[in-house]
């Protein structure tokens, strides 16, 4: 069996961003984002947004990455890939200008052929129906909806009136709210006024200096109106499910949201679970602007966006879930413990498979050769990837250490590099679109280290090596199967990009402990009085390492989770404590059943389910 870990174990290319909104300043970090996941001739492709190559795969394990040919719009944001027939359309977004059409029947060597467009649009989405007639869906705004219109099959020309399609409803829908947790409700009129004023003045423009076309969008920052974004259109059974993500790409809960129809432009209406894919909690959070492809064994899958954002707004990652339909084709993604390792099986598949390690390495002891002032090394296993262990200096040969206090089942490593704020020059010239202006590094880069494991932290074995590697995976995945016996797993690490301090945001170790599973959880679960928010609240028992709380629509349809930790503080001081979770993802109008289960290092203990 072969498995992966989200993150998935690609090469992300950096970002030298000139964002305007930064003053003039040099933002650095990795971005990839907004996957079109495709199955064509037999291989699966990812493309993502600003990483000038496309990600190529067996097995949806092992992905290799290959440069695109140059005359696609590798600069423009969100691609969107379909395949029709023995062609692989391609198109990419840019506001403000007419976006072409590309097509090849060679997704690596090419030649694409352009197709001339007609319009602009941003997140566009290309949709072959089954009676030979095309659609084209696109929108990314907090102002504007979601748009759709048929095209002629031959020009790729517009056939139909655009139609508007979905809107956003942030007091309907509390999944569609900004802020970390859905938090923040949209602001007054009034209170946008104020707050664009005060822009105005900061600024030191004139009103009327500022172009007019840019007036909305500029208004449209204040708002806290939810980005209606990333379209993506499935077909099953004759039902057409209309996918979107939502509220904002730097939040722990972009998700995708679903609606279905019986005609691919309308109308629609919004599905009962929703949002189909969210991930708000865990290491790695984001599940929004993504994609859904059938493999070779018709298993579904659904690639999307996750999120950082601590260098640059849009720093980001892609993951890759099991997704299906069930019985009453209703559009599913399973990310319960979704950035614990997950198995790839041959043939068709259950998606509710659990996983089958455990993560050894929460909260355990960690020392390192040397750390920076608030970045010790136990910021390597806290599980946020949002912060990171860092070296004092840059030197070759510095070396983190997790020790997980008693010999354990050791079966995976995730070793995810994290970048400070780099202060280097750009490699190159800035490019890009006026409004995001940035070079993306050309260059194949070399992330080298070397992992050891050891029972005595006298005697060391090695895990794997890879002080040679011409490779640069800064979320690296290392498997043994059939188990490693280990007490302290320590990594080397001898070279970075651009000769950085090494920084790791988490030093992953799962596994099976050789303990007892934790007792099943006493929790108690209330819904607010506008029923946008459920709040859970957990006996925090000292033989869990936390919880996953589930819900959904019906009793067997728990298809929602948001999995937490108790407290470091609280597991080194072997303390117990209520933990509160809000959780603000609900839809108005519809029942919830919740459940919470409880895991540790050995394993995952079911609890009971309650109706809201």
């Amino acid at each position: 069996m072969k498995y992966y870990c989200n993150p998935i174990n690609v090469p992300y290319r950096y970002q030298f961003n000139m964002d305007p909104r930064a003053h003039g300043k040099l933002q650095i970090d990795r971005e990839a984002a907004d996957p079109s996941m495709i199955l064509f001739q037999g291989k699966y492709y990812i493309f993502a947004s600003m990483n000038l190559s496309v990600w190529v795969s067996e097995d949806m394990v092992d992905w290799q990455s290959h440069r695109l040919p140059e005359n696609l719009p590798l600069y423009d944001y969100a691609p969107d890939v379909r395949v029709c027939g023995d062609y692989v359309y391609f198109c990419a977004s840019k506001k403000g200008e007419v976006c072409n059409y590309y097509r090849t029947k060679d997704i690596i060597r090419g030649p694409y052929e352009e197709i001339k467009g007609s319009f602009d649009f941003w997140d566009p989405n290309l949709f072959f129906d089954d009676d030979g007639k095309i659609y084209f869906y696109w929108g990314c705004s907090n102002i504007t909806p979601i748009w759709g219109v048929e095209l002629e099959p031959e020009t790729m020309l517009p056939k139909t009136e655009r139609i508007e399609l979905l809107t956003g409803a942030p007091y309907e829908r509390g999944y569609e709210r900004m802020g970390a947790d859905n938090s923040e409700f949209p602001r007054s009129e009034a209170e946008i006024e104020q707050m664009y004023r005060g822009f105005i003045k900061q600024s030191g423009m004139k009103e009327e200096e500022l172009p007019k076309q840019y007036l909305p969008q500029i208004k449209g920052m204040f708002t806290r109106q939810p980005f209606i974004e990333g379209p993506w259109m499935d077909k099953h059974e004759g039902i057409y499910y209309l996918q979107y993500a939502c509220p904002g790409a730097e939040y722990n809960v972009y998700a995708d949201g679903v609606y279905i129809s019986h005609s691919p432009l309308g109308p629609f209406t919004l599905a009962k679970n929703n949002p189909y894919s969210y991930h708000p909690g865990g290491f790695m959070p984001g599940a929004g602007h993504g994609s859904t492809m059938r493999d070779r064994e018709e298993n579904l899958w659904h690639a999307s966006t996750m999120r950082i954002s601590v260098n640059h707004q849009f720093e980001r990652r892609v993951g890759i879930w099991p997704a299906g339909y069930d019985r009453d084709g209703e559009l599913f993604c399973n990310q319960n413990y979704g950035d614990w390792p997950i198995a790839v099986r041959d043939g068709r598949f259950d998606p509710w498979s659990e996983p089958q390690w455990y993560l050894l390495s929460y909260a355990k002891p960690a020392k390192a050769s040397s750390s920076e002032e608030g970045k010790e090394a136990d910021k390597a296993v806290n599980e946020d990837a949002t912060n990171w262990w860092s070296a004092e200096d840059s030197r070759s040969g510095h070396w983190l250490e997790i020790d997980l206090e008693k010999e354990m089942d050791v079966r995976a490593v995730q070793i995810n590099f994290a970048d400070d704020a780099l202060e280097i020059p750009a490699p190159g010239k800035i490019g890009g679109s006026a409004t995001q202006p940035r070079y993306i590094e050309e260059r194949e880069l070399r992330t080298r280290w070397k992992l050891e494991g050891s029972l005595d932290k006298e005697h060391y074995f090695m895990i794997e090596d890879k002080s040679s590697a011409q490779t640069d995976l800064p979320h690296d995945f290392i498997v043994r199967e059939k188990g490693i016996s280990a007490r302290y797993v320590r990594l080397t690490i001898l070279e970075v990009p651009y000769d950085a301090k090494p920084c790791i945001s988490g030093l992953r170790i799962f596994g099976t402990g050789r303990g007892e599973k934790p007792e099943v959880p006493v929790y108690r679960a209330k819904r607010s009085r506008d029923g946008l928010d459920l709040t859970v609240s957990v006996d925090g028992k000292k033989d869990a390492a936390g919880w996953n709380i589930l819900w959904g629509h019906d009793k067997d349809k728990l298809y929602h989770s948001y999995q937490i930790y108790r407290s470091v503080e609280d597991i080194w001081g072997n303390r117990e404590a209520v933990i509160s979770k809000r959780i603000g993802a609900l839809v108005k109008s519809q029942d919830y059943f919740v459940r919470v289960d409880s895991f540790n290092e050995n394993g995952i203990r079911k609890g009971n389910v309650v109706k809201l």
